[in-house]
């Protein structure tokens, strides 16, 4: 192992040191020592074979023998003990400038944070202000400097790929030269996570149509070009592909590209019993190798037999059989929503009044919103004390008697406990309209204790949403473990709903959960768990998630209209009360 190698151990040592408390010499001990080892002369070999590692000031006799022990074996037992006792993502989230030792210890001990993509969050929510040496503009800075080492990670959330997708085909889409184009890949099928962009285009000038696209402004490199494909990374490190077909191969090229490669299997192989054969160049007879003709994507599906089936489906989850029985579902429109819930005010972590919200989520065109700030466990979010929620009652009934058009429920995000018990007691909880029910603490549980937790959580009378239920964070981390089938029988059994957390870090309930929740009969509700007026816009991605699950209208609890979602809240109360 080289000196370097060596040195950077030593480094994350002294890091590792300083974040876990231990005294400032025990950590400047191993930053000496690295230093002393790269100023000394020569390679590792070297060093050893002159000197053994004597005499060189800076390295004492303890980190010594560790040095010798990472040259002899190519890992030191301690530095690989101190990585244990910590959680793995705290040493990368040090990789964010100006994010020292001291901060990401204050971070993981009074937040629980503990990866980049956790901070992120937290620094969304305004979880940083008012701790030590932090504020609003460090928050501001920490989102700028992650923002600037995600272009360098291999995936992507589905949010900010779209977005950098839209960077290319908005101007691509304006050419004169391009006849039809589209995103395709991963995007078009609305996944939560993407590794790269796919888009499909039709021209007669595709080697223009190359130039075009090779000289956007934020293309920043070329891996690969072509006729009919060319490949680049953008400024933002995520890779672009875009393949160029004549307009008679679109619409087969389109379906190709869109993917899932299980889905074209499955089509593929019902093409062959039909005696035809496709790829992304065309529907053909075997027989004589002629065309098919298909103008649009549909088409291709007619040919087939199958029912349209939409991109967000394509993924040989059933939706191949549901399209040859004319079962497919009739996915949810983002028209359909009526209301909001899952909103924060300033009643806790988020930074609006109730009535900015109440005004923004009527221009949106809402008719109602449900304000869920958080319960008092949650200190660390700014939770409400009973008194505050009484206070936050007594406002929201007033401002509901001064905005017309839209009604505000009164809610509450209450955390579960650890033991399965509600952050409130029942005499306050009987206060509001509904609650949302969530997990922010003690996530180190087996799958029977988390599932345990939440299902005694539902039997609680006052229960009325489970909240993201795994609270995983997408590239942050995968959340407690849960058996989801056996929650969502308990809130079908329970009367209960489940989120769909529409945060683009959330996106949770899984999308591969909900058809099991649709059949049983359980209500998902869509929320966008917002902290600003901004996070109204990230409801569209919890929209896509539940397209891909197979919801429909009557699925979701939020296309339900004021009085219907009136009447559901009380019903609740009503045969909790019998």
């Amino acid at each position: 192992m080289d000196k370097k190698s060596i040195a950077a151990i030593l480094e994350e040592i002294g890091v590792l040191l300083e974040m876990k408390g231990e005294s400032s010499f025990r950590s400047l001990a191993y930053t000496r020592a690295a230093r002393a080892l790269l100023a000394a002369p020569g390679e590792m070999e070297e060093i050893i074979r002159s000197t053994d590692l004597k005499g060189i000031r800076g390295i004492g006799e303890s980190i010594r023998q560790k040095i010798l022990e990472i040259c002899e074996t190519g890992q030191s037992a301690y530095y690989e003990d101190m990585k244990k006792s910590l959680p793995p993502g705290i040493v990368q989230m040090l990789k964010v400038p100006g994010l020292g030792p001291k901060k990401a210890r204050i971070l993981y001990e009074r937040l629980g944070i503990s990866s980049i993509n956790e901070l992120q969050y937290a620094c969304n929510e305004n979880r940083l202000v008012g701790l030590p040496g932090m504020g609003a503009r460090t928050q501001a800075k920490l989102l700028e400097n992650i923002a600037f080492l995600q272009k360098h990670a291999d995936q992507y959330l589905y949010s900010f790929a779209a977005s950098e997708a839209q960077s290319v085909f908005a101007p691509l889409k304006k050419s004169k030269k391009i006849k039809r184009i589209a995103i395709g890949g991963s995007i078009r099928r609305k996944k939560e996570v993407i590794r790269d962009i796919d888009i499909v285009a039709s021209s007669d000038k595709s080697i223009e149509v190359m130039e075009l696209f090779t000289k956007l402004p934020v293309v920043e490199s070329i891996t690969a070009s072509g006729d009919t494909k060319t490949s680049v990374t953008l400024s933002s490190g995520i890779a672009v592909d875009l393949r160029v077909v004549t307009d008679e191969q679109f619409p087969y090229a389109l379906q190709y590209f869109t993917g899932s490669q299980d889905h074209n299997v499955r089509l593929r192989g019902i093409a062959r019993k039909k005696g035809l054969k496709l790829n992304e160049y065309g529907l053909f007879r075997i027989q004589d190798n002629s065309l098919v003709v298909c103008r649009e994507e549909a088409d291709i599906y007619r040919e087939l037999g199958l029912d349209y089936v939409p991109p967000e489906l394509r993924e040989d989850m059933g939706e191949v059989e549901a399209a040859l029985e004319g079962k497919l579902p009739e996915l949810l429109e983002q028209h359909d929503i009526i209301g909001l819930i899952h909103v924060h005010s300033r009643y806790s972590d988020g930074i609006d009044e109730v009535v900015e919200i109440a005004r923004a989520a009527k221009r949106h065109g809402y008719k109602y919103v449900g304000i869920t700030d958080h319960s008092q466990a949650a200190a660390y979010a700014g939770g409400m004390k009973v008194s505050d929620l009484f206070a936050q009652s007594e406002e929201i009934d007033r401002v509901n008697s001064e905005v017309s058009g839209m009604h505000i429920f009164k809610g509450a995000e209450v955390d579960i406990l650890p033991d399965g018990t509600l952050d409130y007691p029942d005499d306050i909880l009987k206060t509001l309209d509904f609650t949302v029910c969530s997990i922010h603490s003690k996530f180190n549980m087996t799958e029977e204790e988390a599932t345990n937790r939440i299902i005694r959580a539902m039997e609680n009378p006052h229960f009325t949403i489970l909240g993201h239920p795994t609270g995983r964070l997408l590239l942050g981390r995968s959340g407690y473990p849960v058996d989801m089938k056996k929650i969502i029988d308990a809130a079908a059994a329970l009367g209960a709903a489940i989120e769909l957390n529409a945060h683009p870090q959330r996106l949770d309930i899984d999308w591969r959960e909900l058809k099991y929740a649709k059949n049983r009969g359980v209500r998902i509700a869509i929320g966008p768990d917002a902290h600003n007026l901004s996070g109204f816009d990230d409801m569209p991605y919890g929209i896509g998630i539940a397209r891909k699950g197979w919801l429909e209208k009557a699925d979701v609890l939020n296309t339900m209209t004021l009085e219907e979602i009136s009447a559901f809240f009380k019903s609740r109360k009503a045969k909790k009360a019998a």
